[in-house]
């Protein structure tokens, strides 16, 4: 791979079309690539173009593009990983779960040609371990975009042991192009972002589950005090207590103690509260 160009590949795949994999199709629709999204079944597919469009009809508002319907031709979503032959570049946006992202990567690397780039959304699984499910692990990378992926302008770039060292400046462009900054890290638990916020969040739950102070004046406390964009409980219920659980979980095998997740934390996902997509959390919202 090393001399190959920097510019972001004209056919990208996204592989897994949630809150995030929408998001990411998004991004790369709007830098006016051609994209493929991926779901498991024709509902799935179905919802993730639903969520694609209303991301279109959201920066439409905003004044970023005056057409959704132009961006939109340009996304073809299936169920299987056969779509994604002719993509340069596919960024796997599965669910954080270790099985699963291992499968999928292996599926994708059986679709794709020889020289294409293959990339992980996870945000805490060790890049390393996802490198051997992959015949050719020098093509993979971290690709970490931050919900919601419209309005975030950080991706972090992990590179793996095996990463072919071309990658990094390549994958640094990709970003920039599509109107993100790059951060580089080199592959650890939790890389950079995950391992600090996630060590924040849990933090406030505990406060929480000791009565020091209510959600809300945690986060203003953050938002109003240190300049924080979202406070660490609104942002836990943005990314999903479930999602936060398993990635303290994670850092709890891979560092120690310190990120074991907090009572309170296990009993609302045990109960279902899973923050803005079950409408509960730490918060109440309008929206599932």
């Amino acid at each position: 791979m090393t001399g190959t160009t920097t510019v972001l590949p004209s056919h990208c795949g996204v592989i897994g079309g949630g809150r995030m994999g929408a998001g990411i199709a998004h991004a790369l629709l709007l830098a006016s690539r051609r994209v493929t999204l991926v779901e498991r079944d024709e509902q799935a597919v179905e919802a993730a173009r639903e969520r694609v469009a209303r991301a279109f009809e959201a920066s439409v508002k905003r004044g970023v593009i005056g057409d959704a319907a132009q961006p939109m031709s340009r996304l073809t979503t299936v169920t299987g990983p056969a779509g994604l032959a002719e993509a340069g570049l596919v960024i796997e946006a599965v669910p954080e779960d270790l099985d699963l992202k291992l499968a999928t990567l292996r599926a994708v690397e059986d679709a794709v040609k020889p020289d294409a780039v293959i990339a992980s959304n996870t945000s805490s699984i060790s890049l390393d371990t996802l490198a051997e499910a992959l015949a050719r692990p020098e093509r993979l990378l971290g690709l970490h975009f931050f919900n919601p992926v419209p309005a975030s302008r950080l991706v972090e770039v992990v590179i793996a042991a095996a990463t072919d060292p071309a990658l990094r400046d390549r994958a640094v462009a990709w970003v920039t192009e599509i109107g993100k900054t790059a951060v580089v890290v080199r592959n650890a638990p939790g890389f950079a972002s995950s391992r600090l916020g996630v060590a924040l969040g849990l933090e406030a739950i505990r406060m929480v589950e000791a009565g020091v102070a209510s959600a809300e004046d945690i986060d203003a406390a953050m938002t109003l005090g240190y300049g924080y964009p979202t406070g660490p409980l609104r942002l836990t219920d943005l990314v999903g207590l479930d999602v936060r659980l398993g990635i303290a979980r994670y850092l709890e095998r891979e560092l120690g103690t310190r990120f074991a997740p907090p009572d309170l934390l296990v009993r609302l996902v045990e109960q279902g509260h899973l923050g803005r997509k079950t409408g509960k959390g730490f918060y109440e919202w309008s929206e599932s």
